[in-house]
């Protein structure tokens, strides 16, 4: 196994991750199904704010965290690239589809059991490579936010695959199953409302 793939998850400091969104303009949101809702809900602030500060999303339309992304994204009226394995899927609109063939060939090196993953499931894993490298995996994201259990630094369900090329690629990673991480994030946009609020 690469080395890279056993080093812990970003764990910010709040001076550190203000300096980080400051200086970004695209990220990765996505994350499990499963996420609960309080989490959701959070999820929906930090892309508005993230929005409001001009940073485009790129996400993968599934239900749970990705939706939550989105939809903050669209309160903010911030841009986004929603990136899916096929047309329409999850009744979604974006042109964004299918992945190209390189997409899965990079896949295919991040995914544990390639081989017993039939057609569907390549695609949903090969979109999530555009995720983090674009429409044409030439141009990275400047981090990645997710929800989405985690065991030993190793991300659980299909999330898996876009924070495993995040994190061989050194792509600052963000998991608000952390305690940590989700205290930083929700102090950061409890900051960034106030802010808005008195402009």
């Amino acid at each position: 196994m690469d080395e890279t793939l056993k080093s812990p998850p970003t764990i910010p400091l709040l001076s550190e991750l203000r300096t980080l969104v400051s200086a970004s303009t695209k990220y990765a949101g996505i994350g499990s199904r499963q996420a609960p809702p309080a989490v959701l809900a959070l999820i929906v602030e930090i892309a508005k704010n993230l929005a409001f500060r001009g940073l485009t999303l790129r996400s993968g339309g599934a239900p749970g965290a990705d939706t939550a992304f989105e939809t903050g994204c669209d309160q903010g009226r911030g841009e986004k690239e929603i990136f899916l394995p096929w047309k329409a899927f999850n009744n979604h609109a974006s042109p964004f589809d299918p992945p190209p063939e390189q997409a899965e060939w990079i896949a295919a090196l991040c995914h544990p059991n390639w081989r017993n993953c039939n057609a569907a499931a390549r695609k949903l894993h090969a979109r999530n490579c555009q995720q983090v490298y674009g429409v044409n995996l030439d141009d990275p994201v400047h981090f990645v936010l997710f929800w989405a259990p985690e065991k030993d630094h190793s991300v659980q369900g299909g999330t898996a695959t876009a924070v495993t090329l995040a994190r061989r690629m050194n792509i600052p990673t963000f998991n608000l199953w952390q305690p940590d991480t989700l205290k930083a994030w929700s102090t950061l946009v409890r900051i960034e409302k106030r802010k808005y609020r008195s402009c």
